[in-house]
């Protein structure tokens, strides 16, 4: 059966999207009044980028209490020994092939420049699109954001 119109659950993210756009622009025509509210959320803004940042320190410690009790309740440590080496194996090389392989073959083939001969200082974008900048994910948001805007020189109204 094929969900219609109120059948459907969740967010709407496209009305989301079009209202910020739309008060964007309306608070832009509002000229000096609409300043004072641009300001506001520019500050709200980067209150919720410290705030991530703080998240961002503090989790890592909340996840090694949580994974540490795990591993003393377990009665096999061996076997999580070599599951876990296993895994970290696989994770390793699958990060050298695609860092070291993938994302600079996708850089050459962009640049038409050697991605292992080039200094990365005299290409910043080069840097952020083959850094771990370049992740999308809500919790490196801040360092992306401070990439862009540092590396690449984009304006901080369109990062």
């Amino acid at each position: 059966q094929v969900p219609v119109g109120t059948e459907i659950r969740g967010m709407n993210i496209l009305g989301l999207v079009l209202f910020a756009l739309v008060l964007g622009v309306a608070l832009k025509k509002l000229g000096q009044e609409g300043e004072d509210l641009i300001r506001f959320f520019n500050s709200f803004n980067e209150a919720t980028m410290v705030l991530v940042t703080w998240i961002m320190w503090y989790v890592p410690i909340g996840i090694m209490f949580l994974v540490g009790s795990k591993i003393v309740e377990m009665e096999d440590i061996m076997l999580l020994v070599t599951s876990l080496g296993k895994y970290i194996f696989a994770s390793i090389l699958g990060h050298v092939i695609h860092g070291g392989i993938i994302l600079p073959l996708i850089y050459f083939a962009a640049t038409r420049q050697n991605p292992y001969l080039r200094g990365h200082s005299e290409h910043p974008g080069a840097l952020c699109f083959i850094s771990p900048c370049s992740v999308s994910s809500s919790a490196t948001l801040p360092s992306m954001i401070k990439c862009i805007e540092e590396n690449n020189g984009v304006d901080k109204r369109i990062s």
